[in-house]
């Protein structure tokens, strides 16, 4: 199977599409521009699902800024935080708190999602959208 086929396989519904997703993040890097002006600001990027969204996010961006990874094993930094503005870019929190908090005001059906820097073992994080992963890859899906 090719890597096209695969990733045309692994798609069972796109719940944002390419065009949308660009033009959400060219409204958020104005407001952040707005927000952050003048400011020292820190891009704090949550490997790996947020490397997509930031890489777009902070060229939209007004502001001068610097950018940093985390890996959510390790929560350690290059840069010194301290005095500095920090916006932490995640993919998707997924604490029980805010899973609760979700389900119970966007009651949001059980699926999972790929694209745009989401993946399923690894894979799928290149696709520009965010779609369903095909029911016939979940596991226990069935």
């Amino acid at each position: 199977m090719t890597q096209g086929a695969e990733l045309e396989r692994a798609v069972g519904e796109i719940l944002i599409d390419e065009s949308t997703l660009q033009a959400r993040i060219v409204e958020l890097g104005a407001e952040i521009s707005s927000d952050y002006a003048g400011r020292d600001l820190l891009l704090v990027g949550v490997l790996k699902g947020a490397v997509f969204f930031m890489a777009d996010l902070m060229r939209e961006l007004q502001v001068p800024c610097e950018i940093d990874f985390m890996a959510i094993s390790s929560y350690g930094l290059d840069i010194n935080v301290a005095g500095r503005d920090v916006l932490v870019v995640e993919d998707i929190i997924d604490s029980g708190l805010t899973l609760s908090y979700l389900m119970r005001n966007l009651r949001i059906p059980n699926r999972f999602v790929i694209g745009y820097g989401l993946d399923f073992a690894e894979r799928y994080r290149n696709l520009p959208y965010v779609a369903v992963l095909h029911p016939d890859l979940v596991p226990n899906s069935t």
